[in-house]
């Protein structure tokens, strides 16, 4: 098992990456001795985790409330985190009740949004069992629901006490789960660690394959560079909003073609695509940085084009994202692989003409 920090003062927690952790007593005792625990899951990953984790917990001492919710991004909506808050109303969970989320990163948000609201705020763990949610949602202490209108719109900055990183769980994910986790791994030597991108280059088949050590320095060092990231910025003032690159496309493509439709990481795969050719047109980013991206995106089973939307709906749709400010839309660009920057001054032109490359019109004229 490796172990790092996010170092957030008063709010600092562990993050503990390895196999087979997950039901590791050792790793609980110190945060719940002797307190109610509400486990929040779905029917996908429940009967493949629930009674490891049910039994880690007991041994600590902690009485268990079991939460099961529906799978997809759906879920997250009102009724569904009102289901979870009125199951540990009435299991009299109080404030010193934990909420663990154990799942991917859905589950997480929902759950760590239920914890940051009940009660006026009750601590919760991370327990994520996919990809994605182990080197991205489940860092950083964002959760929160979706409005019809946008993505992630309702929500609250919420730290976890500790995130418990199984990678042994990866092993039951359907490729297509591992795929869509494999976008955030790529984002993040994009944005902030060339030679992690390059690594990425060179094991992707590897990472394809489910190989455990090449997973696992995956997630540690995922976790690293957002735990830097998260340290720096927690709100999301400045450095953390570069963490977006290519979400604001891809949560575009997830609203328009309706939650579900796409993975998230599908969605930000293309996104990322798009938001490479658009550097590439703002400017300083190369052609042949913006090939090497979409040759890894596709490399890793991900799409590089996005769904037959028009750049009308793209932009309209763009306008919600939470980076927007009176309006203005603002996208992370690349300046290099491994360096990225914010900016608000981007010509529509340029930005329908991304859309446009990444377009299935386009790739079905080639």
């Amino acid at each position: 098992m490796q172990s790092l920090r996010v170092a957030l003062g008063a709010q600092a927690y562990p993050i503990h990456v390895g196999a087979g952790i997950l039901g590791d007593a050792a790793l609980y005792a110190p945060l719940l001795e002797g307190r109610r625990a509400a486990i929040v899951s779905n029917a996908v990953v429940a009967p493949l985790y629930l009674e490891r984790l049910r039994s880690a917990l007991a041994a600590c001492g902690a009485s268990v409330v079991e939460i099961l919710v529906e799978d997809g991004e759906q879920a997250k909506r009102w009724e569904t985190l009102d289901a979870i808050i009125g199951a540990m109303l009435e299991a009299r969970c109080d404030r010193r009740s934990v909420v663990i989320a154990l799942g991917g990163g859905v589950i997480g948000d929902l759950a760590g949004f239920a914890a940051a609201i009940y009660q006026r705020g009750v601590a919760f763990i991370q327990v994520p069992t996919t990809l994605l949610a182990q080197v991205d949602s489940s860092v950083g202490g964002k959760t929160g629901i979706n409005h019809a209108l946008g993505k992630n719109m309702i929500g609250a900055f919420h730290q976890p006490l500790a995130v418990i990183a199984d990678v042994g769980a990866l092993a039951t994910l359907p490729p297509r789960e591992l795929r869509a986790g494999l976008a955030e791994v790529i984002k993040h030597g994009l944005v902030l660690d060339a030679a992690f991108f390059e690594w990425l280059e060179a094991h992707m088949e590897r990472l394809l394959g489910g190989d455990p050590q090449a997973l696992t320095h995956a997630v540690v060092r995922s976790c690293e560079l957002k735990a830097q990231v998260v340290a720096a910025d927690e709100r999301e003032a400045g450095l953390r909003a570069l963490l977006n690159f290519g979400h604001t496309f891809g949560h575009a493509i997830e609203v328009g073609m309706g939650y579900g439709s796409w993975l998230h990481g599908e969605a930000v795969a293309a996104g990322m695509v798009m938001a490479a050719e658009l550097s590439a047109r703002a400017g300083p980013l190369d052609a042949s940085a913006v090939a090497r991206v979409r040759a890894l995106v596709a490399r890793a089973g991900l799409p590089v084009e996005g769904p037959d939307l028009a750049a009308a709906r793209y932009l309209e749709l763009m306008t919600v994202d939470k980076k927007a400010t009176a309006g203005r839309i603002r996208f992370v660009t690349l300046e290099a692989i491994g360096r990225a920057a914010l900016r608000d001054d981007l010509d529509p032109a340029a930005v329908r003409a991304a859309i446009a490359c990444c377009s299935p019109a386009r790739a079905a004229a080639q």
